[in-house]
């Protein structure tokens, strides 16, 4: 990773200077922990920006107007509600059953004064679940096929909320498999980080 590949994203979606430089620190803390736990695959380490802080700030741009809150499901690294928190100035729940992960997520956002709430949990258990946060949008990269991303994210997505999905080239089976369960209203965003990826706009989704 070059400064100016960094410098490179952060100009393309108008980022400014002092939430640059947060970001710059999640990725080098984000780096350093790598060593220890796995939070990214080891072989997008060196493009980390254009893998990975790309792929989330891409989402700001489709988040509902007015979006104060959001929830990230599998939240791993923090990859990408983490880094939309820190870009776009919002509260995000961030959902991670792994308590290393966990430790890294407060640790990331400590360190680059992020609002953030961590959830220690299964994501089976949110739909028996009674304090589900109200927020305007829910999303989750790399986290399970469709029909089943729409379970974990049901609480949310029946409460108002938009789903923003990271998915790759085998989406169109994936939607094909989800509307056997599912009626879905939803955008295709083609990924601007990815010509394989796209991102899934969930506005509705109710089970069949």
């Amino acid at each position: 990773m070059t400064a100016g590949m960094a410098e490179t994203i952060l100009d393309r979606f108008n980022v400014s200077r002092e939430t640059g430089h947060k970001i710059e620190i999640y990725v080098d803390l984000l780096l350093t922990w790598q060593r220890r736990i796995n939070l990214i695959g080891p072989a997008t380490a060196p493009v980390v920006w254009q893998r990975h802080i790309c792929d989330a700030l891409q989402l700001i741009p489709l988040l509902p107007t007015g979006t104060r809150d959001i929830a990230d499901l599998g939240s791993g690294a923090g990859i990408p509600g983490l880094v939309v928190a820190m870009a776009a100035g919002v509260e995000a729940h961030l959902y991670e059953s792994n308590g290393k992960k966990a430790a890294f997520l407060r640790e990331a956002a400590r360190r680059t004064g992020t609002t953030v709430h961590i959830h220690v949990v299964r994501l089976e258990t949110l739909v028996k679940a009674n304090d589900i946060p109200k927020v305007q949008c829910v999303m989750a990269r790399a986290l399970a096929p469709l029909s089943t991303l729409l379970g974990y994210a049901e609480p949310f997505l029946s409460r108002g909320a938009v789903g923003l999905f990271h998915k790759g080239q085998d989406v169109d089976s994936e939607l094909t498999e989800a509307t056997k369960y599912w009626k879905i209203d939803l955008i295709k965003h083609q990924s601007q980080c990815d010509p394989r990826g796209v991102i899934l706009e969930v506005r509705e989704a109710n089970r069949v």
